[in-house]
């Protein structure tokens, strides 16, 4: 997921894909607490996509609060 990508979704949609995220990396503890855990990796991926959602809702956030 780029950054790029991001920006032209609404915050709306962002919040609904934190929270998709935020679920992905509770089950990939989970398994990774069972030992079922395939990829690594994937976890790394999964935070950072959420930072980067994160970040995004930020800047509009200070975006819609300078325009006001």
């Amino acid at each position: 997921m780029k950054a790029q990508e991001l920006s032209t979704k609404t915050p709306e949609q962002l919040r609904e894909q934190l929270i998709a995220l935020k679920k992905e990396a509770f089950n990939l503890r989970f398994q990774a607490a069972t030992g079922q855990l395939e990829s690594t990796a994937r976890m790394r991926a999964v935070r950072r996509d959420t930072a980067r959602v994160m970040t995004i809702l930020n800047q509009k956030a200070a975006e819609a609060a300078a325009s006001n």
